[in-house]
């Protein structure tokens, strides 16, 4: 997602500083992007000469203070609380007062989150879709500290970037994930009761509900790790069983299964 954001931006005009956590991470992040943009230069969706323009406003840093000075930073951690919030109060020490703090968490409370700092009037939800450069939608998540200018700055920045933004309330999973991850856990648990095979299920939704992928398909695709810790935040934050992780989805992270990214997931890559 990090590095899904700053290739976006960085198309748009905007100078990046990404951020990573070791230099491997940062070389990686970059040929990704690198890779990227190479495809869209192939698609005739951008030139060689904007692409190497986008490449060029893309610096790399493997340390946080390379952030100081940011008008906007939008953290892209994994979805812990305990890794998210103290990231983003050494941020919050970074930034000069009158920058943004944006959270892409795909789940967790944005009025949580910008508690933790001293900038909850600046402290905002940008959750991106993944892939970025693809993906249309920026779920825009108000906390309730989160200031009108706030949210008009980042709505402005997501037209800029040819996104669509669209506003939503801070309730755990917000829309997306409210809506998306339930469908997903109910297929994982098909799978462990022996409804169907993961193949099945897939293609019974591709063909009867015309979604372009599985949802188990896009359960390795997220990473079913992801898929675990945004049920776990919906069954706290709502307290209702029907948001209970399938045990089978448990059992598959203790595994290390976790999808593309493991090469084993509900299927073999």
């Amino acid at each position: 997602m990090g590095n899904g954001i700053a290739h976006v931006l960085a198309k748009f005009g905007v100078e990046v500083v990404l951020c990573e956590a070791n230099a491997e991470a940062l070389a990686k992040a970059r040929g990704t992007i690198e890779s990227n943009l190479g495809r869209e230069v192939a698609k005739a969706k951008l030139s060689e000469d904007e692409a190497k323009q986008a490449l060029g406003r893309i610096t790399g840093a493997t340390g946080l203070e390379a952030a100081r000075g940011a008008q906007l930073a939008i953290e892209a951690v994994p979805e812990r609380r305990e890794i998210k919030i103290p990231l983003l109060r050494q941020l919050d020490g970074l930034l000069a007062p009158e920058a943004i703090l944006a959270s892409n968490t795909s789940s967790i409370s944005i009025t949580e989150l910008g508690a933790a700092t001293k900038r909850p009037d600046r402290f905002i939800g940008m959750h991106f879709m993944n892939p970025v450069p693809v993906m249309k939608l920026v779920e825009v998540i108000r906390g309730l500290a989160t200031s009108d200018s706030t949210a008009a700055a980042v709505h402005q920045l997501a037209l800029r970037l040819q996104k669509t933004p669209v506003e939503v309330n801070d309730y755990p999973g917000f829309v997306s994930n409210r809506v998306l991850l339930p469908m997903i856990n109910e297929a994982i648990y098909c799978v462990m009761e022996g409804v169907a095979k993961p193949e099945a299920i897939d293609e019974i939704m591709k063909l009867g509900m015309a979604h372009p992928m599985g949802p188990l398909t896009l359960a390795d695709f997220i990473g079913l790790d992801v898929c675990l810790h945004i049920m776990e935040v919906l069954h706290e934050g709502l307290g209702d069983a029907k948001y209970r992780p399938c045990p089978l989805l448990r059992n598959m992270v203790a595994a290390g299964w976790l999808g593309r990214k493991t090469k084993r997931g509900f299927y073999q890559y």
